[in-house]
């Protein structure tokens, strides 16, 4: 299936390459090089996913991914320098969809690519279809779609996934690595992107997300989901 990708980074090498991977992988690759006309055009015509420069001219990378989830839900891959966390947990907290620091492999971004896409078409590793139900919180996997006392709850694919696979396995205690196996398909890495995916999902399903009742932190340990008292 043909995507288009907006590739947006101000050092042209940069995107030169990294377009040239992704339209090895069939991909329609536009790039742009500053935040302003990243945003102007990802508005006017959504893409399928946006590669994204943390450090732009004019709007940089946090202002725009933030803008532009205000309207849609597209995914986003955040490009951060190498070692700076505090940029990637902001990103992360923003609603980007995953990170690759430079400098990277335009191979293991593509691949990054591919997985994002496949969670934002429904494909997660939760894998079927079926609705999960907890009271008032409805998980539509099929459909790709959350409610909450019938209201849409807007999630990326990293948090669609996320809530899902803890509600497929209730009370069932998880480390922060596990997640990262399990729901992400890393075999490694930063444990503090599932800290902020939780973070992330408590303020949208949780009624106080500072004592939250669904998700919650099980020390020492990492995460489980209680289902509510009642709930089918």
């Amino acid at each position: 299936m043909n995507t288009r990708i907006l590739v947006v980074d101000d050092d042209p090498t940069v995107s030169e390459v990294v377009a040239r991977y992704l339209e090895r992988d069939g991909h329609e690759v536009e790039c742009v090089g500053d935040g302003a006309e990243a945003l102007r055009r990802a508005l006017a015509s959504p893409p399928d996913l946006m590669v994204l420069d943390l450090m732009l001219p004019k709007i940089d990378g946090l202002q725009v991914c933030r803008k532009l989830r205000e309207r849609w839900p597209v995914p986003v891959i955040m490009l951060t320098a190498l070692g700076e966390e505090i940029d990637r947990v902001v990103g992360l907290e923003t609603g980007a969809d995953d990170y690759v620091t430079k400098p990277f492999s335009p191979r293991e971004l593509a691949l990054r690519v591919q997985s994002v896409l496949r969670r934002a078409r429904g494909a997660s590793v939760t894998g079927g279809a079926g609705v999960l139900r907890d009271g008032d919180l409805v998980v539509d996997v099929g459909a790709h779609e959350v409610r909450l006392r019938g209201a849409e709850v807007m999630l990326t694919a990293r948090e669609f996934d996320l809530l899902a696979h803890l509600m497929r396995n209730p009370r069932q205690a998880f480390s922060r690595s596990a997640l990262l196996n399990q729901v992400w398909g890393w075999s490694f890495g930063d444990s503090s992107t599932v800290t902020v995916h939780v973070r992330r999902l408590r303020e949208k399903i949780e009624p106080d997300p500072t004592e939250p009742r669904r998700i919650v932190t099980v020390w020492g340990v990492g995460y489980r989901y209680e289902p509510l008292e009642g709930a089918a």
